[in-house]
């Protein structure tokens, strides 16, 4: 029976579609553990914050030089089967991470060894990553009929964000009550659960009708297509920055060891607390359109985003900082549902790898250069002055943006959205 019109649970009718939202859970769940881990034990080695910046660089390296390519085999391969191959190969790199802080390992191993050891199974995890997001984005599509295309998206977003919210509180808490070593046999339980679940989804068509076009035809034409559609462009782009310079929550293992002293618990609070933000943001806009006037609507919470970094950054009360990084969770949830909107009404079914693929490159790599930018300027600056600083720079880039462009001031998605039901 088809779903009612403007219906908040349309996209959960469908079956496909709520077994496709477990896989995500659960490895989104185990994946975000598993990053907290990794911050928590290389700061607990090293208590050097360029140690934590190079986690994000290591996976960013890969990320970006294989994100295109990755689009155009997304595009060009069976997305159901793709899916499971990059969880299977995603599974040895948390087997491994296990292996790794195993006592026989920790006691054998010098600490450098450890630390290249970690450093090169996250250098391996961004070549995944690159597959990742394209993938999911492009299965959501071949899950749901493309009338509810916004709220899918909703929907899958905020599962995202659930298993964001449970997953580096949970790290917290096992990392206190059992320690990283069995934490992380967690994760690879996790990991190895989103994999049975995934064989009940049904193989998918490949839709593309360029199969075996030249791969750097191909790149050509998903680069084109982004640049010439402003608002895809103008959206990742003010994301991109944004996520940039406000990448305080690479920082966390410092505030929570060092400036507030509240421990791992507090440690998988802080970091919890953006993804708690954000979660209830997306849970409210699957009742709450926020396509009318959605160009004004992100450049005011990616200034809001801003602000909340900052009042982080100069924050010494615990309670202080979780309210700051929540309100930073609820402007960034803000800017992440319009911007998927944006991309799912606006994307070809055949272009969806590739276009996805350069979103990664824009926003999704953007958190690890992010992460990295924050330990190096944390090296010079100070901690402190570190994310005061990438606070300052969000607010200046929204300014400018807001200023230079005024037709993405003026972006609105009503029509999109309304012309999209109809079909």
């Amino acid at each position: 029976m088809s779903a009612p019109k403007n219906d908040p649970y349309a996209a959960l009718r469908i079956k496909e579609f709520n077994i496709f939202l477990l896989v995500r859970f659960a490895l989104v769940f185990g994946w975000s553990m598993q990053f907290i881990v990794i911050e928590w034990q290389v700061y607990s080695l090293t208590k050097d914050p360029l140690s934590l910046g190079l986690i994000g660089l290591m996976e960013i390296i890969p990320a970006l030089s294989m994100a295109l390519f990755a689009g155009h085999i997304v595009d060009q391969r069976e997305k159901r089967n793709l899916l499971a191959l990059c969880i299977a190969l995603f599974s040895l790199i948390s087997f491994g991470l296990f292996w790794i802080t195993s006592p026989e390992v920790t006691e054998s191993w010098s600490t450098q060894h450890i630390l290249y050891a970690i450093y090169g199974l996250v250098f391996f995890g961004g070549f995944l990553r690159s597959f990742f997001g394209p993938t999911i984005f492009s299965l959501v599509a071949l899950i749901v009929p493309k009338r509810i295309y916004p709220n899918a998206a909703t929907w899958s977003s905020s599962t995202w964000q659930m298993a964001s919210v449970l997953g580096p509180a949970t790290a917290g808490l096992f990392i206190n009550w059992f320690g990283v070593h069995h934490t992380l046999m967690v994760v690879f339980g996790l990991v190895s659960l989103s994999f049975l679940i995934l064989q009940k989804i049904k193989r998918k068509p490949i839709l593309n009708p360029k199969i075996g076009e030249p791969v750097f035809q191909s790149l050509k034409e998903g680069l084109n297509f982004v640049f010439k559609t402003k608002a895809i462009l103008g959206a990742i782009t003010l994301d991109m920055v944004a996520v940039l310079f406000g990448g305080a929550v690479a920082l966390l293992p410092i505030y929570a060891q060092d400036i507030l002293k509240v421990g791992p618990e507090g440690f998988g609070v802080l970091r919890a607390a953006p993804a708690v933000g954000a979660f209830l943001t997306m849970l409210a806009t699957a009742y709450l359109s926020i396509s009318k006037k959605a160009g004004i609507k992100l450049l005011a919470a990616v200034f809001g985003f801003g602000v909340c970094i900052i009042v982080f950054g100069v924050s010494t009360i615990f309670w202080v900082s979780v309210v700051a990084l929540f309100f930073s969770g609820v402007t960034d949830g803000v800017s992440m549902v319009i911007r998927q909107t944006i991309l799912q009404i606006k994307t070809p079914d055949h272009m969806r790898g590739r276009v996805s693929s350069v979103n990664s490159m824009f926003v999704g790599s953007s958190n690890e250069l992010g992460a990295f930018e924050s330990g190096i300027t944390a090296k010079w600056m100070g901690t402190v002055t570190a994310v005061v600083f990438g606070g300052t720079m969000t607010l200046l880039t929204v300014i400018t943006t807001g200023i230079v462009s005024p037709a993405f001031r003026k972006l609105d998605l009503t029509k999109d959205l309304e012309d999209h039901q109809k079909d």
